[in-house]
């Protein structure tokens, strides 16, 4: 069988796969994407005004972060009504316009849940708060305060200070793991479970293709109210009193999987959809094997193994890859280097000399995982970090551990569409954060205009790997894994890819790589047979 018989059999066998399987997904952070009406905050109507600009990067999906009505404590993960669309980003009809024009373009919509908590400007949690035996008393996880009027236990929020908050009408504390603006929802009660459940059947009927569901392992707690024990002194800076703590007993209940259960047999009712758990902390990988295994439970989980890593090294990507392997009942993974809570890659993984060199061999990395790759809103541009100073600072948690805490305002600046505005084209107004002058120079109208641009690698290289089914489906085998070389092979029916990265600065030579033998599909930063020059990365189609 020739090349191209060998690629057709395999697009044939594809044809069986699900939509999501091997997708190419982009992150939109509506807030900083495109504003349409002159506020200075972007929103839906200015996502779908873009949306031709997403199709032609040549991803299979959108995933848009909150747009839900909130009173924006947390930009939008603080929910005041699950199935609105805050003025701020427009109406729901603006949402179906949105839904309509990404199906025309080919585009699969995804879209954030948040189960752990509501806003506590939620008529649930008002009418909870009012008493101890109305309807929804036991919505939310409520508490007496010990004998002294301390809280019920030692446990601490995310972002600094006690998880507990007393409030007088009840007369009890409330358990919020986040802000105290986003009390925890009693995950544990079917008639909590049954509402949520209402929520997503809600914009399923809208159109809506799949689901991120946000900090999935906060959804239930232990209900004996356990202290957690502390944690061991692992040498690093701990800037929250939540870092003091194993996380044992408000979060990561056993009875979460059998709530899932329930939210992929919704989604499977549908058809098609998309469900990926996010899941963080010291326990992630056991806990999203759990969520996402065998066929009753999500379909992908979301990990931290990038986003918050200070450097990105061959053996880093090497373990995250094997951790799943491709096994019956295993999940199927999904990968972001960047997203809008975590700092830049580009600010945290090269010199400012680098960043361009690197640019270019992150993204054939990105795109030759196996899982689904998401690119955040930006990172196609190579956008970096911004400096915001703190009397511009509107990140929460930013603002409390200030200093010490790296702002996710930094990476959640606005869209720059034009270099020769001082706004970036994003709005006609100043926009509720600071663009930065240095990722004003990485405007799309600039890149769009050199062939030679990040924009448009970026663009090949995902075209590159909608048309090849090892990169889709293929396995992942890691021939090399050293201090400076990343060598990988993809196979799948038949047709195999050898993937080859150089991770440092400097040289390296073809005698200390893999021999390549075939067509040479891609190549970033000069490499070819003499070798990877700095961040040098190619990738063949071996000859069998």
């Amino acid at each position: 069988m020739n090349r191209l018989a060998k690629i057709e059999a395999a697009q044939a066998q594809a044809e069986t796969q699900p939509w999501w399987r091997g997708a190419a997904i982009y992150q939109v952070y509506p807030r900083s994407f495109q504003d349409s009406n002159g506020d200075g905050i972007g929103d839906l109507a200015g996502v779908t005004r873009r949306l031709d600009y997403i199709a032609a990067l040549g991803v299979d999906a959108i995933w848009i972060s909150p747009f839900f009505t909130s009173p924006m404590k947390d930009f939008g993960y603080d929910v005041a009504d699950y199935c609105g669309v805050d003025p701020i980003f427009g109406t729901l009809a603006d949402f179906d316009a949105l839904v309509a024009r990404a199906h025309d373009l080919g585009l699969k919509v995804l879209i954030d849940q948040v189960y752990a908590h509501t806003s506590d400007e939620h008529p649930w949690f008002a009418e909870s708060r009012a008493s101890h035996t109305g309807p929804r008393a036991d919505w939310y996880v409520w508490a007496d305060a010990k004998a002294d009027g301390s809280p019920p236990s030692n446990w601490q929020s995310v972002f600094g200070g006690p998880a507990w908050t007393w409030d007088a009408r009840r007369g009890q504390y409330y358990l919020h793991n986040f802000l105290p603006g986003q009390p925890q929802l009693n995950g544990h009660l079917r008639e909590v479970q049954d509402a949520l459940l209402d929520a997503a059947r809600f914009w399923l009927d809208r159109g809506v293709d799949g689901f991120r569901l946000d900090a999935l392992n906060f959804a239930m707690h232990d209900p004996a109210l356990t202290d957690n024990p502390p944690a061991p002194d692992d040498g690093k800076v701990r800037t929250r009193p939540f870092d003091f703590q194993q996380h044992l007993y408000n979060q990561s209940h056993a009875a979460i999987p059998a709530f899932i259960e329930r939210i992929r047999s919704l989604c499977d009712h549908y058809g098609a959809v998309f469900t990926m758990a996010e899941v963080g902390g010291a326990r992630a990988l056991a806990e999203m094997h759990t969520f996402t295994s065998g066929d009753a439970r999500l379909n992908s989980a979301y990990g931290f193994d990038f986003l918050y890593a200070e450097r990105l090294t061959p053996r880093l990507v090497a373990q995250a890859q094997a951790s799943w392997p491709d096994a019956p009942g295993t999940g199927w993974p999904s990968w972001a280097f960047e997203n809008h809570d975590a700092p830049r890659a580009l600010s945290r993984w090269c010199a400012p000399d680098q960043r361009d060199a690197f640019a270019r061999m992150k993204a054939m990395l990105l795109i030759t995982l196996r899982g689904n790759p998401i690119v955040y809103q930006g990172e196609e541009l190579g956008l970096t970090q911004v400096e915001i100073p703190f009397e511009q600072l509107q990140d929460p948690e930013a603002i409390a551990n200030w200093p010490l805490t790296l702002s996710r305002d930094g990476a959640r600046t606005p869209l720059p569409w034009t270099a020769q505005d001082e706004h970036g084209g994003f709005s006609q107004n100043a926009p509720w954060l600071p663009p930065g002058e240095e990722n004003l120079a990485r405007a799309v109208d600039r890149q769009e205009a050199d062939p030679a641009s990040l924009l448009n690698l970026t663009r090949q290289l995902l075209a590159l790997r909608r048309g090849q089914p090892a990169l889709r489906w293929g396995s992942y085998d890691v021939l090399l894994a050293d201090d400076a070389v990343l060598a990988v092979r993809r196979t799948f029916q038949g047709q195999s890819l050898l993937c080859l990265f150089n991770f440092t600065p400097d040289t390296v030579a073809a005698a200390a790589l893999p021999a390549p033998a075939g067509r040479m599909l891609a190549s970033v930063n000069g490499a070819g047979p003499e070798g990877l020059p700095p961040f040098g990365a190619m990738l063949i189609e071996e000859t069998p």
